[in-house]
């Protein structure tokens, strides 16, 4: 699963903008031909796939706040219609009002101060494109939406555990087949190591004040072999996700 983000420069909600309370209409994609900062363009045809299927399913595309999957109260809205245009993939949709959380963020959006959106997806077609000036890029042109968010100006989504697990799960399908690792994969899962590396210290820290010395990985190590320290539910949590992600030197052993 990947996530890409987009500066909303198109979005509308509610009445100032001529639609009903809690009504929205924004671009989670444009298709714009600059390549973004993965060097992608998305192809105009990308999104009709998944759109038709999305209707025929009779499900609902939910629109959730930062990528929250884990937690109900995060999905905060949802798309009652969708379709594409000349500038992108448009989500018609709704916040719901009942909830606080979406309220809050309505609010928000409706005020210019959250002006961002990204989506979730998968891609099931891709290729290399030359654009007009003659730069290359890689052309999305088929792919299968999960969820559009909501996400704070300035937000990295390269930081996100649905990103960092993903890329996780590519550099190690590229090991298992013998592939090279890409250098912007490598780099995402080094950040991620080392940033999830001085939470655990910290965190060791705290749960076991004794723990002054070694690094990130070693204390982790002592805290996962120490029956008599008790640690925090934030603690075991990211030790979890520090397991899970390994540098590529770790990932072949």
């Amino acid at each position: 699963m990947e996530i890409k983000n987009v500066s909303a420069a198109r979005m509308k909600a509610g009445p100032d903008d001529g639609l009903s309370e809690g009504e929205f209409l924004v671009y989670p994609s444009t298709f714009t031909r600059t390549p973004d900062s993965y060097g992608d363009v998305v192809h105009k045809d990308a999104f009709n796939e998944t759109i038709a299927r999305w209707k025929e399913s009779g499900n609902v595309l939910p629109g959730i706040f930062g990528h929250r999957m884990d937690d109900p109260d995060f999905f905060v809205a949802w798309a009652t219609e969708m379709g594409v245009d000349d500038h992108g993939w448009w989500i018609k949709g709704e916040f719901d009002l009942e909830n606080p959380k979406a309220k809050q963020v309505y609010r928000l959006v409706k005020g210019r101060r959250l002006t961002q959106l990204s989506f979730a997806f998968d891609v099931i077609e891709e290729g290399m494109t030359e654009l007009e000036d003659g730069t290359k890029a890689n052309e999305l042109r088929k792919l299968d939406v999960y969820e559009f968010s909501f996400v704070p100006i300035g937000a990295n989504q390269d930081t996100s555990v649905v990103a960092i697990k993903a890329t996780a799960e590519a550099v190690a399908a590229d090991l298992k087949a013998g592939r090279t690792i890409s250098a912007k994969n490598e780099t995402s899962l080094r950040t991620a190591y080392e940033a999830i590396g001085q939470v655990l210290d910290t965190l060791g820290q705290q749960d076991d004040p004794d723990k002054a010395s070694g690094d990130g990985a070693s204390r982790k190590s002592e805290a996962s072999s120490s029956a008599s320290v008790t640690r925090s539910p934030s603690l075991e949590l990211i030790e979890a996700l520090f397991q899970f992600i390994k540098t590529p030197q770790e990932a072949e052993s």
